[in-house]
């Protein structure tokens, strides 16, 4: 495969992007969380291309991006819960497992070999467009190498992919940030299996409490983000840093900063007015920018765990996990 297509996300750009993916290849676009590396979620072959140019473990289902609710339901069973959660939710930040349906076109391999499968409807309008000219599910995982920290910016995707994939399609800075809340809705019980875009209490709001989140080292995950050691800089990541040892890069949150501060080799400040937010728009770029600053350790100071919070301290615990 030669140099990555980097396309506008114009007409122009979206139909060569469209046939890109009917025709197997795999392009890169942008969503309101974050950028996806996209293929044809039902074929193998397509998926496959996934896999190998995230180097991506096998057992990690991938998320099928779809135009609505209407196709969702060609391809999972939506019991009352999920109906109620895709309809509050959707086009939006929320990824549902659901079993799958007579109907599902998804690969097997997309589901990682589970009778379940992971659906969203994505809200930006890139994508949007983009999936209603494939006509088919778009499986999408993080257009980054697996482990790496996910890409907010067509400039992430290339540092990460290119050459590895045909296309990126430029559709600006992604708005959200951190990838989509993951629900199984299975066994008529709602589980929260990854905080993300769509924060708990919104959720609860639909269907009430939710069941535990799911255990991240479970050898066989049944939706994506379960593994400890994800979402991870080539820097160690130290969390709740008091203090900053020499030569540390520091990722600051809010006006609160750690002592010895100058001690620092880089410093970035999620967000100095404390907008969960803006911090969680600025999560994954920030740690790309630190990490490319040559430090062995990423220290971070302590993040609110409320709201979006939540998403970006799972995300922070999984980058620090060891590996």
């Amino acid at each position: 495969m030669g140099a990555t297509k980097r396309l506008i996300s114009d007409e122009i750009g979206l139909s060569e992007a469209a046939a890109i993916l009917r025709g197997g290849g795999l392009v890169a676009f942008p969503t309101e969380t974050v950028y996806g590396l996209g293929a044809d979620a039902t074929s193998d072959d397509a998926v496959a291309g996934i896999y190998a140019a995230k180097e991506r473990p096998s057992f990690n289902p991938l998320i099928a991006h779809v135009a609505s609710l209407e196709a969702a339901r060609q391809e999972g069973v939506f019991g009352e819960a999920a109906l109620k959660l895709a309809q509050a939710f959707w086009p939006g930040p929320l990824t549902l497992v659901v079993p799958v349906a007579d109907t599902c076109s998804v690969s097997d391999l997309a589901c990682a070999g589970l009778d379940s499968v992971g659906l969203r409807v994505p809200s930006h309008p890139v994508a949007a467009e983009l999936l209603r000219r494939v006509g088919r599910p778009v499986a999408a995982p993080s257009a980054n190498r697996s482990g790496r920290v996910s890409p907010t910016l067509a400039e992430h995707v290339l540092g990460d992919l290119d050459g590895r994939i045909d296309a990126v399609l430029d559709g600006g800075s992604a708005k959200v940030g951190v990838e989509s809340t993951i629900l199984a809705c299975l066994d008529g019980g709602v589980r929260l299996l990854r905080p993300g875009g769509v924060p708990r209490d919104a959720i609860e709001a639909i269907v009430g409490p939710l069941g535990e989140e799911a255990d991240p080292d479970d050898a066989a995950p049944i939706a994506p983000g379960m593994l400890t050691s994800h979402y991870a800089p080539r820097a160690r990541v130290r969390l709740n840093a008091r203090s900053v040892e020499p030569g540390e890069a520091v990722l600051l949150f809010g006006t609160e900063a750690p002592t010895h501060l100058d001690r620092a080799g880089a410093v970035l400040n999620l967000s100095e007015n404390g907008s969960l937010v803006e911090a969680a728009a600025h999560l994954f770029s920030y740690l790309r920018h630190l990490d490319a600053s040559g430090a062995r350790t990423i220290a971070v100071g302590p993040i609110p765990e409320h709201d979006l919070g939540e998403a970006i301290n799972d995300r922070l615990r999984r980058a620090a996990a060891e590996r």
